[in-house]
C-alpha cells in the first residue's frame, strides 16, 4: 500500500521515529495512525529488550570529585565492546553519570534496587501525612502512589532529570548512547562519598 507524505510526517511528529520506519509501519497497518503507533512501540520495545539482554563485559570506571574534595563518586558503566568503551563519547558519558550522582545523591540505580525498608518507610510517611490532612480513605492510596512516583524520580538514578538537560532523564541519556553505539549500555554500580557523612542514609 502506498502511503502519503503527510501521514508519514504526522506519525513521525507523534513518535520521533525515522521516516522509513514510519512509512513501513503505515504500510503494515493499512494507513491507520493509531495502529502504526502501537506497531512502532512494540517494535521499539522488542529491539530494546533484545539489546538489553546482550552481555556487557566491557566499559569504564570513572571518578568525579566535587566541592573542593568534599564529595567524591566512583561509577562503573558497562558496554559490549572495548571499541565503544574507549571512545571519547563513552568516556564523557560515564563522567557525566558520575557528576549526576555527585549532584543528586540517588538511593539506587533503578526502582528494583531501592531497599525494601526505605520503600516501606516512605509509603508509611506519605500515608500518615495524607490521613492527617483529613483526606478520605479511598484517595489516600492514590496520593501515596503519586508521592511514590515523585520519590522514584528523585531517588532512582535512571528516573532523575539529567542535570545538564532537565528535559530528559538519565534513562533517556543511556538510550541515546545505546542508539549511538548500537550496544547495550548498563550503569552497573556506584558509590558516593560525602565528607563527614555517616554510613547511614
Amino acid at each position: 500500500m502506498e502511503v502519503n507524505a503527510s501521514l508519514v510526517k504526522e506519525l513521525r511528529d507523534k513518535t520521533g521515529v525515522g521516516i522509513m520506519d514510519c512509512k513501513k509501519a503505515l504500510q503494515e497497518c493499512g494507513g491507520d495512525i493509531t495502529k502504526a503507533i502501537d506497531y512502532l512501540r512494540k517494535k521499539g520495545i522488542a529491539t530494546a529488550k533484545k539489546r538489553g539482554s546482550r552481555v556487557t563485559s566491557d566499559g569504564q570506571v570513572q571518578s568525579y570529585i566535587h566541592a573542593g574534595g568534599k564529595i567524591g563518586v566512583l561509577v562503573e558503566v558497562n558496554c559490549e565492546t572495548d571499541f565503544s568503551a574507549k571512545t571519547e563519547d563513552f568516556t564523557e558519558f560515564v563522567k557525566n553519570v558520575a557528576m549526576q550522582i555527585a549532584a543528586t545523591n540517588p538511593v539506587s540505580i533503578d526502582r528494583e534496587s531501592v531497599p525494601g525498608d526505605i520503600l516501606e518507610k516512605e509509603r508509611e510517611i506519605y500515608a500518615v501525612q495524607a490521613k492527617e490532612s483529613g483526606k478520605p480513605e479511598k484517595v489516600i492510596e492514590k496520593i501515596v502512589d503519586g508521592k511514590m512516583k515523585k520519590f522514584y524520580s528523585e531517588a532512582c538514578l535512571l528516573e532523575q532529570p539529567y542535570v545538564k538537560n532537565p528535559d530528559m532523564t538519565v534513562q533517556d541519556l543511556v538510550n541515546e548512547v545505546m542508539a549511538k553505539t548500537g550496544e547495550n549500555v548498563v550503569i552497573r554500580r556506584f558509590v558516593r562519598f560525602q565528607l563527614g557523612d555517616s554510613d547511614e542514609r
